[in-house]
């Protein structure tokens, strides 16, 4: 069987359809002629059997190498034809980033988020470790394990929003504290950042969701000094300046001794505001020695080790800091009021 001049055809015609395919279709189109059931090559490839047994073996070596070739052809035409489609659509999407830069709004940071930055590098500039913890907390985590039981009054103090399943939206950062404590062993340093939500009336120093930060140190022989020395380096590196605090006992079911950190109002500077409400100082650090049973509950062992908390209202930072008047403004989404913290 001379295959000459059938092979010498079907490369002329591969050659020919390929110059002018400029779509996959065509493409497509062509292998089914040449490789189809009813193509040309496989037409070829089936007569194989009516040739007498000599012949069958340099025929089908011929044939098979013709094949290949097409197929390599074929896959290589696909790979310049996407190549050129992608080339041409980048041609029609291109756009200039740099065009306008001066005249175009460009993104910046939430105050919210450049003061937990600010904290988090001063924190972790002095060994302690951020952790994160879910939103949706259960009432083991948010409560109990923080001394709190379920008909102990301290629960009416945060107005909880409980979900249909009984978890509920943490109503503080602290259950990342008791997370901590199940992971690590003492002694550790850690700091927790992140959303929390109330149901709280809405006033200039109060939303229903707000930032806080909580943080540990857990270790033998932790006293109120340490915890007095941590607290006052962070409002010094935060405001960058020396700021008037005043130490007073506080409650809180978590800690005990607890106390309130308060800060001189910066924005009166102590004459009394909407912020301080009158009073003349803001309360932005609840903190104290952690409490016994939150240790234990913690998997850590009171007997052996202790370890101070504290808690920051972030957002309340964030308007001690930038002299913001009320919490709402940074809240409201308000691009006039976030592009000034560029």
């Amino acid at each position: 069987m001379d295959l000459e001049g059938p092979i010498g055809d079907i490369r002329r015609q591969l050659a020919a359809a390929l110059a002018k395919a400029s779509s996959d279709q065509e493409n497509e189109d062509l292998r089914v002629q040449l490789l189809g059931r009813k193509g040309v090559l496989t037409g070829l490839l089936r007569g194989l059997k009516d040739l007498p047994a000599n012949e069958r073996g340099a025929a089908g070596q011929a044939l098979n190498a013709l094949k290949e070739e097409v197929e390599a052809k074929l896959a290589a035409a696909r790979a310049g034809l996407r190549d050129r489609e992608r080339m041409e659509r980048l041609q029609r999407e291109w756009v200039d980033i740099t065009l306008d830069a001066g005249r175009r709004p460009t993104g910046n940071l939430h105050p919210s988020s450049r003061i937990q930055y600010e904290i988090e590098d001063v924190f972790t500039s002095m060994g302690f470790e951020v952790l994160d913890g879910p939103h949706v907390e259960t009432e083991f985590f948010n409560f109990e394990a923080l001394n709190i039981p379920a008909d102990h009054p301290a629960r009416d103090m945060q107005d909880t929003f409980y979900l249909e399943d009984g978890n509920l939206l943490r109503t503080h950062t602290s259950p990342i504290q008791v997370r901590g404590m199940q992971r690590l062993s003492p002694p550790f340093k850690i700091i927790g950042p992140g959303r929390v939500f109330r149901c709280e009336r809405i006033d200039a120093s109060h939303e229903a969701t707000f930032h806080q930060l909580e943080g540990m140190m857990v270790d033998r022989d932790i006293k109120v000094a340490h915890l007095i020395y941590f607290m006052k380096e962070l409002l010094r590196r935060v405001f960058r300046r020396d700021v008037e605090v005043r130490l007073r006992p506080g409650y809180f079911p978590f800690v005990e001794p607890g106390f309130e950190l308060d800060v001189r109002c910066l924005i009166c500077g102590g004459k009394g505001c909407s912020v301080c409400k009158g009073a003349g100082w803001v309360e932005v650090l609840p903190c104290g020695m952690v409490h016994p049973n939150v240790l234990r509950h913690g998997r850590v062992d009171p007997a052996q080790f202790s370890g101070f908390a504290f808690g920051l209202g972030l957002d309340r930072l964030v308007q001690m800091k930038y002299g913001i008047d009320d919490i709402r403004h940074i809240h409201g989404a308000d691009l006039r009021f976030l592009g000034q913290f560029r």
